[in-house]
């Protein structure tokens, strides 16, 4: 999620510090351009393009077996593509579920015994205050919920995973020196809800530009929990700007990030 938005911003930062940054993007022409604005912006030439598209699980496992074919290293894992809205993806599942959680949930797994080969290293899942609504059933994960707000539950449930992904993974690595964090990056003017209904975007778009944070300042709290020293003892914590946070009772719910970790695991095929 490097071309664009919070994650672009983010990938800038790290290219500034002299990273060896890699774009992991669906769109190969928003990704090149991205990296190669990256690379004349930081005269850093390290940083690259790869395609992924969180859709296709199928993708994820093509991307993961490439890096690590090409890639030794791997310190820093940035989960940061998501999306609002949207139908069903070619593996079966809510597009949002499977964007915003299913498919990090399976790259993160392909790759994590290269970061523990790597530790110290970390995962940063980009969550959201919206998991304060979610609702997740472990009977019925990947499937979008019904009624009204079907949309917006939808999104919800995915970021109640992120913050739960994040405290499960945490207290699977004890000892391994591979961390994580969830943060919420705040509300940022990016294309997140592009695929939000037509009659409710002339509702966000003006909100975005008057209330929103811009993509530089929602990056703030990502390169915090990337890049700060002494954060290990905080590690399956959610943070947000002002640093960790308590999150809403389901996403302190052990019993449920269990379930749902065996959940994904089974929806992916692990």
């Amino acid at each position: 999620g490097g071309s664009s938005g919070i994650g672009a911003a983010t990938a800038l930062e790290l290219a500034r510090c002299g990273a060896r940054v890699i774009l992991a993007t669906r769109s190969a022409r928003r990704g090149e351009a991205a990296a190669s604005r990256i690379r004349r912006e930081t005269g850093n030439n390290e940083v690259l393009f790869m395609h992924l598209d969180l859709a296709s699980l199928r993708s994820v496992r093509a991307f993961a077996s490439t890096f690590l074919r090409q890639e030794p290293q791997l310190h820093l894992l940035i989960n940061n593509a998501g999306v609002s809205a949207g139908g069903t993806t070619e593996d079966g599942f809510s597009l949002p579920f499977q964007v915003n959680h299913l498919g990090h949930f399976l790259l993160t797994q392909l790759l994590l015994e290269r970061l523990r080969s790597c530790a110290p290293s970390r995962v940063v899942i980009v969550a959201s205050s919206a998991h304060c609504a979610g609702r997740l059933r472990p009977e019925a994960l990947g499937r979008p919920p019904s009624g009204l707000f079907s949309t917006f539950q939808d999104y919800c449930d995915s970021k109640l995973a992120n913050v739960l992904h994040a405290r499960e993974l945490a207290t699977r690595e004890q000892g391994t020196q591979v961390t994580c964090y969830a943060v919420h990056p705040g509300f940022v003017n990016t294309s997140l809800f592009r695929h939000a209904p037509l009659w409710l975007q002339p509702l966000l778009l003006p909100l975005a530009w008057l209330l929103f944070l811009d993509a530089a300042e929602g990056a703030r709290a990502v390169l915090d929990c990337a890049t700060r020293d002494g954060l290990e003892p905080l590690s399956g914590r959610y943070f947000t700007h002002g640093g960790p946070r308590v999150p809403w009772p389901a996403g302190r719910d052990d019993r449920l990030a269990r379930e749902l970790w065996e959940g994904s695991e089974r929806l992916v095929g692990l």
